[in-house]
């Protein structure tokens, strides 16, 4: 691959994980809600565009929308069982229904099963293959992120917004208000479904394959260390986290395959010092500094 490739490849695989981070972070850093089964998200948007794919369906206006719809459905159909809970009964229901359409995927014999699933072509729009062009890809993966943010930034600074906050510090007196506080967090984990959807069907355009790999709990937990690195409800702090995780990962892969050895006490002295990830260390020195 050419080094322009490659680092186009790179930014694209950043992006694309930074946009499911910010889902993430939409309902952890805002609703105390914390799921240990988003990569199932990614997994169907990713499994979306294979299976149309597999069947001669390649339109971005057919593919994208299955990809959201199925994202959105399994997040209310999951989100109405996981949100009658709490704490780590929370975190182990959405694990469990996480693995469980990970053992789906890994059963489906005729799109890869356990081997994964390999996209012939890429989506279009109206027959134009948008997504073949390394540089345009970047740009609409880029586009698609900048979207993510608006979008987070806009939920976050609104009525409904507050409302979400305002049940992590005390969902009882919120209740007492009269807020449904039930039905604001299920709409949240369908908005964050929906955009782990989306960063799966950019995943599934660039990678030109979906594995049930993409829905593991490992995966799932490389969404929490990012949001978790680069600083819990924060905005900025989940796509500086990705950046961050996956460029480490890049190059410490290179030099041995034991490369989380060397990251987890990096990540440990990150969560130690800086109270809110990078972008709370940075908002720490920044401060000693015109202090």
């Amino acid at each position: 691959m050419a080094p322009e490739n490659y680092l186009l490849a790179l930014g694209t695989r950043i992006m694309t994980f930074a946009i499911a981070a910010a889902a993430l972070d939409l309902i952890v850093g805002y609703g105390a809600l914390v799921s240990f089964g988003h990569a199932a998200f990614i997994g169907l948007g990713a499994y979306a565009v294979g299976i149309l794919a597999s069947h001669g369906i390649g339109e971005l206006l057919i593919a994208l929308p299955i990809a959201l719809a199925a994202s959105v459905l399994f997040a209310l159909a999951t989100g109405a069982v996981s949100l009658r809970t709490r704490g780590v009964y929370f975190i182990m229901i959405t694990l469990a229904f996480g693995q469980m359409i990970f053992f789906t995927a890994s059963s489906l014999a005729p799109y890869g099963g356990d081997d994964g699933l390999t996209i012939a072509s890429r989506n279009t729009l109206f027959g134009l293959p948008i997504f073949k062009d390394p540089r345009t890809l970047y740009y609409i993966v880029l586009a698609a992120l900048a979207g993510t943010f608006f979008l987070c930034r806009s939920i976050v600074g609104s009525r409904f917004g507050r409302v979400l906050r305002g049940a992590k510090e005390n969902a009882t007196r919120m209740a007492t208000l009269g807020f449904e506080i039930y039905r604001f967090q299920l709409v949240a984990y369908a908005i964050s479904g929906a955009l782990c959807g989306l960063a799966g069907f950019l995943l599934a355009n660039a990678n030109d394959f979906v594995s049930p790999a993409y829905m593991s709990w490992q995966r799932s937990g490389e969404l929490i260390i990012m949001v978790l690195l680069g600083g819990i409800g924060t905005l900025y702090g989940p796509i500086i986290g990705a950046a961050v995780y996956l460029l480490i990962a890049e190059f410490l892969s290179q030099w041995t395959e034991y490369w989380q050895v060397i990251f987890g006490p990096f990540l440990v002295l990150v969560v130690l010092f800086g109270r809110g990830g990078l972008v709370g260390l940075f908002a720490q020195l920044t401060g000693k500094r015109h202090g």
